[in-house]
């Protein structure tokens, strides 16, 4: 609740501790100053959101290209929204020569984030991570994702339910190419996962490491 002026032409000035998204704004007057006239006047200020949408039909995928002379190899912040009726499909996908990869995954309706070393003779016990969380994800509604790794530290992350893990060195195997895909395994796929789908649906505002890949795609 938020207490207004008590008197005739002051103002009182409230500003939010987090952001907020939001379609609509409804405001409920609880009370009102028992010594003065009713009435009630409300200003709200924010920022302009930008939303860059890109729709793939299931055969398609975005890839992106990076620098490694750019990219700081301790460091990896992946975030982007989506919505889908597809139960399944692949969101994200990055591989190595070796049979390593990452891979963003919409399984049943539960988003996965699944990281195999490829190598299991020489890391049989780190050679896979799984993580899933959501459900009912392919309900048509805008799902945001984000994926943050700082050294061997990553956070998982699906409408503000996160996921904390420690990787216990796996990152420091990973020999992954400089290059990231969106919505598919780009063809030939190293890492034997062709049989899985591609995305069906739409993305929202994808970054990588604070680059807009949408707003890249559209330029080049």
């Amino acid at each position: 609740a938020f207490s207004g002026n008590t008197n005739a032409d002051s103002v009182v000035y409230y500003k939010l501790q987090h952001s907020i998204k939001a379609r609509f704004l409804r405001f409920v007057p609880l009370d009102w100053n028992p010594n003065g006239r009713i009435g009630m006047r409300i200003e709200v200020y924010g920022c302009t959101y930008r939303s860059e949408v890109v729709g793939f039909d299931g055969k398609s995928c975005l890839i992106y290209t990076f620098n490694k002379k750019l990219i700081n190899a301790l460091k990896d912040v992946i975030s982007l929204k989506f919505k889908t009726m597809q139960s399944d499909g692949i969101l994200l996908h990055r591989e190595g020569q070796n049979g390593d990869h990452i891979t963003m995954e919409l399984t049943k309706g539960k988003l996965s984030l699944l990281i195999n070393l490829g190598d299991t003779k020489t890391h049989p016990s780190n050679a896979q991570i799984n993580i899933t969380l959501g459900s009912l994800l392919d309900d048509q509604h805008w799902h945001s994702v984000l994926i943050e790794h700082f050294n061997n530290q990553v956070n998982f992350t699906v409408d503000k339910h996160t996921h904390h893990f420690h990787a216990k060195g796996e990152f420091s195997y990973l020999d992954l190419d400089y290059e990231l895909s969106f919505g598919g395994i780009p063809v030939p796929g190293k890492s034997g996962t062709l049989s899985r789908r591609n995305f069906h649906g739409c993305f929202e505002n994808i970054y990588y490491n604070g680059v807009n890949i949408i707003d890249l795609a559209r330029k080049h």
